[in-house]
């Protein structure tokens, strides 16, 4: 049985939101609390890539410190990228 898309939304929330570190939770969860319900099927998949990648790596993708692998580029981390965590 496959999961639905709520279903996978919040699953990709939850591996979103505890990443290991809190720099990363507060990034990458936040952009999945701003996005998930935006994203279409294959935006979901390229999330879902993104969050199988170790969590230092992807951090520094997202913050720029490091440039991703051409295979992991695209919208999403491109969003990802832009995205601006909100304050409190």
């Amino acid at each position: 049985m496959s999961e639905t898309i709520d279903i996978r939304r919040k699953r990709l929330l939850y591996l979103a939101t505890y990443r290991g570190f809190k720099e990363a939770d507060l990034l990458i969860g936040g952009f999945a609390k701003a996005h998930l319900g935006d994203m279409d099927e294959s935006q979901l998949d390229q999330f879902e890539t993104l969050l199988k990648q170790n969590d230092r790596e992807l951090y520094a993708w997202a913050t720029d410190k490091l440039e991703a692998p051409a295979e992991l580029q695209g919208s999403v981390l491109d969003k990802l990228k832009a995205f601006e965590i909100p304050r409190a």
